[in-house]
């Protein structure tokens, strides 16, 4: 009689799985340890994305082969390092900021995994930064990672949008919030945020998309995934 599976909770079965994966496929790193390290000394949100989360832009980036990489929401720079190591030497990423404090640890970070020539903080709020961007012709980027403040993510993407090429790949990071985006009654401002964006991203001819939910270290939540191709 074969040995029967132990009966764990979700979250915990959730964690080992996470940790599996992370100690096959993403070695021991000095200087993404420190990121993480130092963000919790600063007393920042423990809201970063979690390292097999982080490996997935990291192969996303380097499989469409991008140049340009744009990030809403630096926090203390874990998910740009892992972007920013895919890029070619000549590449760059624009990651943009609000708070002082966030892009003064993230900017540290940088400069410690080495980074620090191809990633460029934007500080100031998104909805003001982003209008620069493109009047400045900073675009179009190849790679646009949402992963800011959700009441904004209509905006955002709507941003994202002028800043993209055909072929540019955007992603959002949080839209499923625990199942909450499929409550159309919701009163939670961030579901709301979320679900405004899907009605975007749905009616958009511009764009075709779709979204996975995801478990692990960071719970229950999802990723959409939205390829410009007109």
């Amino acid at each position: 009689m074969p040995p029967t599976t132990p009966q764990v909770p979700a979250e915990e079965t959730w964690n080992v799985v996470d940790e599996y994966y992370r100690q096959l496929f993403i070695p021991a790193d000095a200087a993404l340890d420190a990121t993480l390290k130092s963000s919790d000394a600063a007393g920042l949100p423990a809201i970063n994305v979690s390292a097999p989360a982080g490996k997935l832009l990291h192969v996303l980036a380097r499989s469409i082969g991008a140049r340009r990489i744009l990030e809403l929401g630096t926090l203390a720079g874990y998910s740009a390092i892992w972007m920013a190591r895919a890029l070619p030497a000549d590449g760059k990423l624009i990651t943009l900021e609000f708070d002082p404090k966030h892009a003064d640890v993230a900017q540290a970070n940088f400069a410690r995994a080495g980074v620090a020539s191809k990633v460029e903080i934007r500080l100031g709020a998104a909805l003001d930064t982003l209008p620069k961007l493109v009047a400045e012709g900073a675009g179009p980027f190849d790679l646009i990672f949402i992963d800011a403040d959700k009441q904004n993510y209509p905006h955002y993407f709507t941003w994202a949008l002028k800043l993209s090429r055909p072929g540019t790949l955007i992603l959002a990071d949080n839209v499923v919030r625990k199942g909450a985006v499929a409550d159309a009654h919701t009163t939670d401002s961030n579901v709301q945020g979320v679900r405004k964006m899907n009605e975007l991203i749905a009616a958009e001819p511009r764009v075709t998309a779709t979204a996975m939910q995801t478990v692990g270290s960071k719970g229950y939540d999802g990723l959409a995934f939205v390829l410009v191709v007109g």
